[in-house]
């Protein structure tokens, strides 16, 4: 993903969370089905984006991502939330909704 593409996404009026992960961590991969989840229940409400951090190190660089998954909630650009690990799609649908 082209950084300039990235920032643009990350700058509009919708929140925008994105998933740093990586092919080879197994947490990671117990984030995709809570994703899924996560966007059938949000509907247009928020943007989901994965990053792989092997493939964009400069994005993971650029937010000081040190573990996998780490995600990273915008709004407008700015950081408003941000965690480590498996979140239950439950707690990432209530935190969208603060942050609308």
């Amino acid at each position: 993903m082209a950084s300039g593409k990235f920032s643009e996404l990350i700058q509009g009026e919708k929140p925008v969370l994105v998933d740093f992960s990586a092919e080879w961590c197994g947490p990671c991969k117990m984030m995709a089905p809570i994703l899924s989840e996560l966007k059938h229940q949000i509907g247009d409400h928020a943007t989901i984006l994965k990053v792989d951090v092997d493939r964009n190190q400069q994005a993971a660089a650029v937010y000081g991502v040190q573990s996998v998954p780490t995600l990273i909630l915008f709004r407008k650009g700015q950081i408003v939330w941000r965690q480590s690990g498996v979140v239950p799609a439950e707690s990432l649908k209530q935190i969208i909704l603060q942050h609308q």
